[in-house]
C-alpha cells in the first residue's frame, strides 16, 4: 500500500478525467477534479488523490496520453519520429543490428547487407535529385543538393568496404524483396505518385511542386534519423580506445558529425517545405514517414543471418519443450495513473454528504468531508513511516556485491510495514460503500502505459507461443484490474490481487488480503512456478516498476525495471544489484552466444534490466 498527497494538475490525471466524462454516476468526480485544475494553489495537497502500492512515492511515467501528446510547437520531423517510436526501437532491437553492435554479425551477414544497401542508396540518391527538382525555393534546391552529395560520399564509403573485403554487389547477391520494396516506394514518392497528387508531368505550379518535395523528404527523412540514432546507440557501446571492433569504421561513418549534421538538415527542410501544407497533406506525410520507418525496419530484418541471436527472445522458444511465463506488476508498470487513487476518489465523490440522510438498507458510511480528511490522515500518515522505513532499511552497511539474503530480510521490514498500513485503511472505513459497477466503469476507462494492451495481446494470440501471463499487484480491488483488461479485449490474463468483499455490489470495507507486500509477491510468483506442473522448461520474465516487485525481479530470468524508480535503485543498490539499460544488456548477452547453448538469462545474477517504454519490452520479448 501507498499514500501521498498527489497534485491533480498533471497531465495523466487531466486525461484520466477525460475518459471518465462518460460514466453516468461520475458528475461530482469530474466536477471535484475540474474545481481542482483551476484552483490557483500551488501547494502538492491540492486536490488530493492517494497512490497506493508497495514502492517509494514518485511521479508517473510520461505515457500514453502523456507521451502521444506532441507540443504544437513541434515539427513534423520530430513529431513524426516521437509517434513511430515502436518501429525504430524494433529496429535497434532487430537481430541484425544486435549483432552488428556486438561485433559478431557474420561477414557473410555484412557482405550482403552492403550489397543491398549499395542499390538503396542509389534510388536514395536518385530520390534527393528528384525533390530538388521540385524544391521552388533556391536554398531549399541547394540544401538538398547537399544532401544529396552526402550520399554520393555514403557510397564510397562502401565501395571501400567492397575493397576491403571482395564485396561485388553486381554478383554477391540477388535484390531482396525489402529492398525492392523500399526502392520503388522512394521513388514513386519522389515522382509525385502520392495519394492526393497530379500526374508527374501535371505539376502546374510551384506549390504543387513544392508538396512533391515535402512528401519526398517525408519519406527520406526516417532512414537517416533511423541511422544517426543507431550510430549513437552503438558508438555508446564501443570501448574508449577500441580498434578491434569489426564494424566500428561503418558506425563511426554514421556516429561522424558530417553524418549527424546531414540528418538533422534533412529534418530542418522537411519541416520548412511543410510550413504551408494543410492538416490533410500533412497527415499525407505522417502516413509516408510511418511507412518508410516500417519499410526500414524490414530491411534489417530481410538480411540473412545465418547464427544464433538472443533478440527476439521469443524465437529461443521451443513450443513443445519451452514455456514462457511473463509476470507485471499493475499500477504504474501498466498504468498511468495507480489504481487506488481512482479508488479513493470513487469513495470520496460518491459518499453522502454531511447533512445528507442515509437508507437504512444501505451499508453505513462517512461524509465525503470526514471521508477527505480521513485520507489526508492516511495519506500523511503512510508517506512518513514509509521513507523511514526505507531509509532504515540503508542505515546496514552497503554491500560489496550482490546478497540476495540480506535484502529479502530488509524488505521483511517493509512488508511488515505495508500490512499495518493496510490494516489502517481497513479499520479507517474509507473503502466502504463503493459501488460495484463504478469500479469496473472506472476501470474501463483506466488510461494504460502506451503499447502494454498491444503487447499482452501479442504475446497471448501467438499460436507459436506456449505463455502464461499473470499480473501480481498490491491493488485493493482485483475487479478494477480485470475491468481494465477486458476494456482491452484482454480475458485471458491471471490476475492476483487483492479483492474487496460486496453486500448487494456495495464494498463492505474489508478486503480478502491475497497480495499486501514484497513477500507476498514473491510467494505468489514461487506458487505459479511451483504448480506449472508440467516438464517443460521454464523462462520467466518480470516487469516491475518499484522496491516491492525487487525479489520477484532478480527471482525472474528476465528481470526488467520501467521507469526510474529512485527508491528501487538505492534499496537494490544497497545490496548489490547492478542495474543495465536492456540494450546494452542484450548486446553483451550476443557478444557471449554460443551456437546450442540458449540459457543466456539466468536468474538471481543480481542484473535487473532497465527500460522506458513497453516498447522496447515488445520488442525485446516479441520483435515484430
Amino acid at each position: 500500500m501507498r499514500l501521498l498527497y498527489y497534485s491533480t494538475n498533471q497531465t495523466p490525471l487531466k486525461s484520466l478525467i477525460e475518459n471518465f466524462k462518460t460514466l453516468p454516476n461520475f458528475s461530482p468526480f469530474l466536477n471535484y477534479f475540474n474545481n481542482s485544475f483551476s484552483s490557483s494553489s500551488s501547494s502538492p495537497s491540492s486536490g488530493p488523490v492517494f497512490r497506493m502500492a508497495a514502492s517509494n512515492p514518485k511521479p508517473p511515467l510520461p505515457t500514453a496520453a502523456a507521451t502521444t501528446k506532441i507540443d504544437d510547437g513541434v515539427g513534423i520531423a520530430r513529431k513524426c519520429w516521437i509517434k513511430y517510436r515502436k518501429e525504430w526501437t524494433l529496429s535497434l532491437y532487430s537481430p541484425f543490428v544486435v549483432s552488428l553492435a556486438s561485433g559478431n554479425l557474420n561477414i557473410d551477414s555484412f557482405r550482403h547487407y552492403i550489397s543491398q544497401d549499395v542499390h538503396f542508396l542509389k534510388a536514395f540518391a536518385q530520390a534527393y535529385e528528384l525533390a530538388e527538382e521540385c524544391a521552388d525555393d533556391d536554398d531549399d534546391k541547394i540544401g538538398i543538393s547537399e544532401l544529396r552529395k552526402s550520399v554520393l560520399e555514403e557510397l564510397k564509403m562502401h565501395d571501400s568496404f567492397i575493397q576491403e573485403w571482395g564485396t561485388d554487389p553486381a554478383k554477391e547477391s540477388l535484390l531482396n524483396p525489402a529492398t525492392i520494396k523500399y526502392t520503388e516506394f522512394l521513388l514513386a514518392t519522389a515522382s509525385g505518385k502520392v495519394e492526393g497528387v497530379k500526374a508527374p508531368g501535371k505539376l502546374a505550379t510551384p506549390f504543387e511542386k513544392t508538396k512533391v518535395a515535402a512528401y519526398t523528404l517525408g519519406a527520406m527523412t526516417p532512414c537517416m534519423r533511423l541511422y544517426a540514432f543507431l550510430a549513437k546507440e552503438l558508438q555508446a557501446l564501443i570501448d574508449e580506445g577500441e580498434s578491434n571492433h569489426p564494424y566500428k569504421k561503418w558506425i563511426d561513418n554514421y556516429y561522424s558529425e558530417g553524418f549527424q549534421s546531414s540528418a538533422l538538415q534533412t529534418e530542418e527542410l522537411l519541416d520548412k517545405l511543410s510550413v504551408s501544407l494543410t492538416g490533410e497533406e500533412l497527415d499525407i506525410i505522417e502516413k509516408l514517414y510511418h511507412q518508410a520507418m516500417k519499410l526500414e525496419l524490414d530491411f534489417f530484418l530481410a538480411q540473412p543471418l545465418g547464427q544464433q541471436t538472443v533478440v527476439p527472445l521469443s524465437k529461443q522458444h521451443k513450443e513443445t519443450e519451452d514455456q514462457l511465463i511473463l509476470f507485471s506488476d499493475f499500477d504504474l508498470t501498466c498504468t498511468v495513473v495507480d489504481s487506488s487513487a481512482i479508488l479513493a476518489e470513487i469513495a470520496i465523490i460518491t459518499a453522502p454528504k454531511s447533512d445528507q440522510n442515509q437508507p437504512e438498507t444501505q451499508l453505513a458510511r462517512m461524509s465525503s468531508a470526514d471521508l477527505r480528511n480521513s485520507w489526508g490522515i492516511l495519506s500523511k500518515q503512510y508517506t512518513e513511516e514509509y521513507e523511514q522505513c526505507i531509509e532504515s532499511m540503508l542505515v546496514t552497511d552497503k554491500a560489496d556485491k550482490f546478497d540476495y539474503e540480506r535484502l529479502r530480510k530488509a524488505l521483511e521490514q517493509l512488508s511488515d510495514f505495508e500490512k499495518r498500513a493496510n490494516l489502517r485503511v481497513i479499520e479507517s472505513g474509507v473503502l466502504k460503500g463503493l459501488n460495484l459497477e463504478d469500479i469496473r466503469r472506472a476501470g474501463e476507462r483506466l488510461i494504460l502505459q502506451d503499447g502494454c494492451i498491444n503487447f499482452f495481446k501479442s504475446i497471448t494470440g501467438n499460436e507459436n507461443l506456449n505463455v502464461n501471463v499473470h499480473v501480481l499487484s498490491y491493488c485493493w480491488c482485483a475487479d478494477l484490474i480485470r475491468s481494465a483488461f477486458s476494456a482491452g479485449g484482454l480475458t485471458v490474463l491471471n490476475v492476483h490481487a487483492n479483492e474487496f468483499t460486496y453486500q448487494n455490489s456495495l464494498s463492505t470495507g474489508e478486503i480478502v488480503e491475497k497480495v499486501e507486500s514484497p513477500i507476498d509477491k514473491l510467494k505468489a510468483f514461487s506458487d505459479i512456478l511451483q504448480n506449472s506442473g508440467n516438464n517443460r522448461r521454464n523462462l520467466t520474465v518480470y516487469v516491475g516498476d518499484s522496491v516491492g516487485d525487487l525479489l520477484c525481479l532478480l527471482e525472474a530470468d528476465v528481470g526488467i525495471v520501467l521507469g526510474s524508480s529512485s527508491s528501487l535503485r538505492r534499496v537494490g543498490s544497497h545490496f548489490g544489484v547492478t542495474f543495465v539499460p536492456l540494450f546494452p544488456g542484450v548486446v553483451q548477452k550476443q557478444k557471449g552466444c554460443v551456437e546450442g547453448n540458449s540459457s543466456v538469462w539466468k536468474g538471481l545474477s543480481g542484473i535487473l534490466y532497465t527500460v522506458s517504454s513497453w516498447a522496447e519490452i515488445n520488442a525485446f520479448i516479441l520483435g515484430q
